[in-house]
């Protein structure tokens, strides 16, 4: 049943996908939030499905489980632990060096805190965080499960009796969330570290303690909850985007790499709302 609905989803995209550019502007507009309202739809299924079969199988083929959560979280966090580590040096010079230098050249050096937790503890960290494992790992989702699924492995595995989104969607969302979550806390420890580092090169009159005692001071519990939140949300809804369009929708091989563009682009459009959710929480928290 859920296969036959799925593919009556895909076929009413594809034909409005296909049809003829309509005469009125209107008509397209219309084709363009019916197709919004679907995908929404479908990536809304997909999710509570994929949170259903991590419920009910919790623990369930722990010997086959094990290594595959295992793998897809080494492939989501600690392989791109060098790629991050250079990503922080780069954020700490460009944003945290050049920011500490120029308010200490005002005499605003009481307000470094309150600046960096805004900037990239609450914002900038988590979303580039979240849109470099999109762009890594994420587009590895989609080509890994387009292929399968247009080769007919997915099909075999459930002749086999083997549940599809168990064997090979519950891996890579918990390993994305987690990756996501320690590659935020790393990146942003990192970027703050090196940003000392390249504003102590410039001489400015900060000392470590200065600068750490301003971070810890314009810090709450409140900016932890929702990091910790705001990343794990992010990992679970790309990693819910990325495998929604590489499984849920059969595709032909060709069609991998358009399919590949479009989850990146929905993955973006859904951190940015994401991000948005949050910004109003801080307001009004």
């Amino acid at each position: 049943m859920q296969g036959k609905l799925t593919s009556a989803f895909h076929s009413e995209k594809q034909w409005l996908r296909r049809a003829p550019l309509p005469r009125g502007y209107t008509d397209y507009l219309g084709r363009k939030l019916f197709l919004f309202l679907l995908t929404v739809q479908g990536l809304g299924a997909f999710a509570l499905i994929t949170l259903g079969v991590i419920l009910k199988k919790f623990g369930a083929a722990p010997n086959v489980m094990s290594p595959l959560i295992r793998h897809e979280t080494a492939r989501a966090g600690t392989k791109l632990a060098p790629m991050f580590a250079f990503i922080a040096l780069a954020l700490g010079f460009l944003v945290i060096g050049q920011t500490v230098s120029v308010l200490a050249r005002f005499g605003a050096t009481n307000c470094i805190g309150t600046v960096m937790v805004t900037v990239i503890v609450r914002e900038l960290g988590p979303l580039l965080a979240a849109v470099l494992l999109l762009a890594r790992v994420g587009t590895a989702n989609v080509i890994e499960l387009g292929t399968a699924r247009a080769l007919g492995e997915v099909e075999a595995l459930e002749a086999l009796g083997i549940d599809p989104v168990h064997y090979l969607i519950v891996p890579r969302v918990i390993g994305m969330t987690a990756g996501t979550f320690s590659l935020t806390v790393y990146l942003i420890l990192g970027a703050l570290g090196s940003g000392y580092l390249f504003a102590f090169l410039q001489n400015v009159p900060l000392t470590p303690g200065d600068y750490f005692k301003e971070l810890a001071g314009s810090l709450s519990w409140l900016d932890f909850a929702l990091l910790a939140l705001k990343s794990i949300a992010f990992g679970f809804f790309i990693s819910i985007v990325t495998c929604y369009h590489g499984l849920a929708q059969p595709v032909r091989l060709e069609e991998i790499s358009r399919v590949t563009v479009r989850a990146v682009s929905q993955g973006i459009v859904v951190c940015i709302l994401i991000d948005a959710l949050f910004i109003l929480l801080y307001l009004v928290a």
